[in-house]
């Protein structure tokens, strides 16, 4: 019997909301995240890697998902619409003066390690190997994102003090 983290039909069951939000947060668009997530698990499919354990899978998958996200912005028909900025944010940005809309108007650099850590629940050792950066970078950009989100979120709550 084939292990569950090696079948496809599961994977997409178990960890395709994991891919989707992390594609949502480092995109910004519930198209583009969905197009992520499509391209992640058609490369599943067709490659079939063997995973050791769950755990395995979805790091697997989220390193694909984040390397599918960054490719989505190098796609030629993308660099004719507008310069990306690091501080864009979701379109689709939840209610104002949210936590989780906050987290969407941080820097892509900021963002994404924010997401692994404190949405998925990874470490900040498996944080830097997904993304490929020492553990030192990884724990500095939580830092600065720490303190990124306390300004957003203490100025937005002045700014509805005053109303």
């Amino acid at each position: 019997m084939e292990e569950p983290w090696n079948d496809p039909g599961a994977l997409a069951r178990e960890y395709a909301p994991a891919v989707y939000r992390l594609a949502y947060a480092r995109t910004g668009s519930r198209a583009d995240a969905e197009d992520v997530m499509q391209e992640v698990f058609l490369r599943v499919v067709k490659t079939r890697p063997v995973f050791d354990s769950g755990a395995h899978a979805k790091a697997w998958l989220l390193r694909v998902a984040s390397n599918c996200a960054n490719d989505l912005f190098r796609l030629p028909w993308r660099r004719r619409e507008e310069p990306l900025t690091e501080d864009m944010t979701a379109p689709e940005a939840q209610e104002p003066g949210s936590v989780t809309q906050a987290v969407l108007s941080l820097p892509a650099r900021y963002r994404i390690p924010v997401h692994l850590y404190y949405y998925e629940g990874y470490s900040v050792a498996e944080v830097a190997g997904l993304l490929g950066k020492s553990q030192g970078t990884v724990k500095s950009r939580l830092f600065r994102a720490r303190e990124l989100l306390r300004d957003k979120l203490k100025e937005e709550d002045e700014v509805e003090g005053r109303i």
